[in-house]
């Protein structure tokens, strides 16, 4: 199942570099180019993960902060780094997910690379086995092709065992020493391994082993030393806008900075130089990419900052004012209420002054002529004249 469905990824690729080898006519070439076309591709995503990483790194700062804060109180740190990253918009794993792309990548040319008959040219076993006949009849080396046990090869179900390289190195051999036996072959490719001097079909390990004094050999040699010198270059470049950690992390991450570099130099000894004139290329093609990313989104990101700052100062000063306006509101509120009330109580003391008057006056009966006061019941205006008489 999973060899299926590794066959039907390698079919664009296969794609793209057949038509890059049939423009150019170099396999050296195709692979560049073929690196070159992927790298554009998927530019978009990659921007998209090294403008987060740079946001990240930028704000390393303020999360060391927050980390220190909170160092004993982890449930509190979470809590408060997940508030940071919202308040920033930013997403600390988009950064990540993109660094991993080019692996599968890789492992699709190891196979195309690897198995030119059936994952380049897309023929089937039947032709790798008729050509292995036809190699095997004309009297060629076929030591680094076929299984051997006993001086004599593998042979399981009527088909010949291949040894890991197998397939490259019979590609190789047929269009280099038998082409007459691929030349009714529907689909063949007679593939020129040849770049700058260099047969792309060699393992550089081989050219260790048996080596000479010459540029295909020392060549060959030079080519996974390359491949990790630019992995070490790139690896450089993306650690710069990276945030730097602190503590445990920070000796995980040095590992990290050699341990690529040093994994690219042992696969590009071990496998065919084509793949490592890929890695060259891509990590060459990376570590430009990284360098002038690295100066637009600089510049980017300090206009975003700027204008993310003056946008916060806007709506502070916004909420100021509003703040005031809703104390001057409530300042004229209440002055207003007490205005009325103090208009209320003048108006209910004028009643109950009113009403008190009224409540204390005489009536019609208690008074005579123009004298307005009250008078008692008992009484009598001519009381003592009687004892005047």
């Amino acid at each position: 199942m999973f060899s299926t469905i590794g066959y039907w990824i390698c079919v664009p690729f296969a794609w793209l570099v057949r038509l890059f080898y049939n423009l150019t006519g170099s396999y050296g070439v195709a692979l560049i180019l073929f690196t070159l076309v992927l790298k554009l591709i998927l530019l978009p995503f990659q921007m998209k993960s090294k403008k987060s990483m740079m946001r990240m790194s930028r704000m390393s700062g303020k999360m060391q902060e927050i980390q220190k804060k909170y160092a004993n109180n982890q449930a509190k740190m979470n809590e408060e780094m997940q508030k940071f990253y919202q308040e920033e918009g930013v997403n600390p794993m988009s950064g990540c997910l993109w660094s991993f792309l080019p692996f599968p990548i890789l492992i699709a040319l190891y196979s195309i690379i690897r198995q030119p008959i059936t994952h380049f040219m897309m023929l089937g076993e039947g032709v790798v086995q008729q050509l292995v006949d036809a190699a095997t009849a004309a009297g060629l080396d076929m030591s680094q092709i076929v299984q051997m046990k006993d001086g004599v090869a593998v042979v399981t179900d009527g088909v010949t065992q291949l040894t890991a390289y197998g397939q490259i190195n019979l590609a190789n051999l047929i269009s280099s020493q038998l082409p007459d036996a691929a030349a009714n072959i529907d689909g063949w490719i007679n593939v020129n391994y040849n770049f700058l001097g260099l047969n792309l079909a060699t393992n550089p390990w081989d050219a260790v082993t048996h080596f000479t004094f010459s540029w295909a050999t020392i060549g060959l040699i030079l080519i996974p030393i390359i491949a990790g010198g630019s992995q070490l270059l790139m690896t450089k470049f993306m650690t710069r806008t990276q945030p730097t950690p602190e503590g445990p992390g920070a000796g995980s991450t040095k590992m990290m900075l050699w341990f690529m570099p040093l994994f690219s130099v042992y696969i590009a000894f071990m496998m065919p130089a084509a793949l490592g004139v890929y890695w060259i290329a891509q990590s060459a093609f990376s570590a430009v990419q990284e360098l002038v990313m690295g100066k637009f989104f600089t510049k980017k990101l300090e206009e975003e900052e700027n204008a993310r700052y003056e946008a916060r100062q806007a709506e502070r000063q916004k909420r100021i004012e509003e703040g005031k306006r809703r104390q001057e509101e409530q300042r004229r509120e209440a002055a207003q209420v007490q205005k009325q009330t103090l208009k209320e109580k003048r108006k209910a003391a004028q009643e109950a002054k009113a009403a008190k008057a009224k409540k204390s006056s005489t009536t019609e009966a208690g008074r005579i002529g123009d004298r307005p006061y009250a008078r008692g019941r008992s009484y009598k205006a001519d009381r003592y004249d009687s004892e005047t008489k």
